[in-house]
């Protein structure tokens, strides 16, 4: 009996775990998306931390089509620190649907971008026709304030507040259709201190001349997604990284952020280009570049190594003419390439333009490659 029992039981327990193992319920996570984090590999330059930053994206509380916790998950996956949801104060198409509160957003987004490191910069956009156009508030500690029939109050407030203030999309088409203009209430704003930064890139337009502005002026260069849809059916993520803001910070903090935009450490990082001050430009060449000593010296010429271990684009063009070295040199993301000159003993000074990053409208990077021969 007690046999019969005991295999009743095994039976039993066999039964059980078939039960468990459903046979018409097959899980296939491989189909998922990978649930990590797509790192962006930037130099380490001394005295700063660089954060990876979008301070212009929309959600389902304004005209975007996502709801503000998913605009934290993508910036996590796409490698991110920062992000700014910035939500038209005057233009709601879904507002029949959702609250009137502009923090709402900010609010609903806090808990996940605690729970994934992201720090989440409470912004809104103020949104007026050309001039002046639409201006990105940053770091403000109340959107509802500066929901205002006026435009300069609303300025006004923001900068009560200690916003950072960028003139968005200046170029943009359906504001200004036929040229790209800096209008005299831009002088005002400026004048007064209440335009910090422009957008030279959002979306898939680049401004050359918002560029040369923020070179002439002092202003911050940003780079933004302005995204709408998510930012996988917006963008070829398989090619390029998301376009963003490389924020130069003293530590990885929102006081080191605010801090670090306010002193104008930032560049734009779209595509295959940035554009930025010619510091910050520099810092990061030099930090990327790795020139090695030469291996090989044949028919009066000497080749060496250059190593580009960043995600960054290099493209370098020689505009020295009669220069006995490559025309150009293509140091892709992640790439070494082998590259040859003259044979001269000591330090060897060959220089290029960094023609893929911008400082102004027709001016990039100048950089010297510097090879030390010491073959014998």
């Amino acid at each position: 009996m007690k046999k019969l029992v005991l295999l009743m039981s095994v039976l039993l327990g066999v039964g059980s775990s078939l039960v468990s193992q459903n046979v018409n319920r097959v899980k296939k996570p491989e189909m998922l998306r990978n649930q990590g984090r797509k790192e962006i590999r930037l130099p380490q330059v001394e005295g700063y931390e660089i954060l990876k930053c979008d301070f212009h994206i929309h959600t389902v509380f304004s005209d975007g089509n996502v709801w503000p916790t998913v605009r934290v998950k993508e910036a996590w996956h796409e490698g991110l620190d920062a992000i700014a949801i910035t939500d038209h104060i005057e233009y709601r198409p879904h507002k029949k649907y959702l609250t009137k509160d502009f923090n709402s957003s900010y609010e609903i987004a806090k808990p996940e971008a605690e729970r994934l490191n992201i720090l989440l910069v409470r912004g809104g956009e103020i949104t007026r026709k050309m001039p002046p156009g639409h201006m990105n508030a940053l770091f403000l500690s109340d959107v509802n304030k500066i929901d205002q029939s006026n435009f300069m109050k609303a300025m006004e407030e923001a900068n009560k507040q200690g916003a950072f203030v960028i003139w968005n999309h200046p170029g943009w088409k359906a504001q200004q259709p036929d040229t790209t203009k800096w209008w005299p209430v831009h002088d005002e704003l400026y004048e007064k201190d209440w335009l910090h930064g422009i957008e030279v890139f959002g979306y898939d337009d680049y401004c050359p001349i918002a560029s040369e502005w923020c070179m002439q002026k002092q202003l911050s260069y940003i780079g933004c997604t302005d995204v709408h849809n998510s930012t996988g059916y917006a963008f070829d993520l398989s090619r390029y990284y998301r376009p963003m803001t490389l924020v130069f910070a003293k530590e990885r903090s929102m006081e080191g952020l605010r801090q670090a935009m306010f002193d104008r450490r930032s560049v734009a990082f779209f595509g295959d280009e940035l554009a930025g001050p010619e510091a910050l430009l520099r810092h990061l060449f030099e930090a990327s570049v790795v020139v090695k000593a030469p291996f090989r010296v044949h028919k009066g010429k000497i080749y060496f190594e250059i190593s580009n271990p960043t995600d960054l684009m290099i493209r370098l063009e020689n505009k020295v003419a009669g220069l006995n070295a490559p025309d150009v040199i293509d140091l892709m993301p992640g790439n070494t390439v082998i590259v040859s000159c003259d044979d001269k003993k000591g330090v060897i000074e060959l220089p290029y333009e960094v023609s893929n990053w911008h400082i102004g409208m027709q001016q990039n990077l100048e950089v010297q490659i510097e090879v030390l021969n010491n073959i014998d």
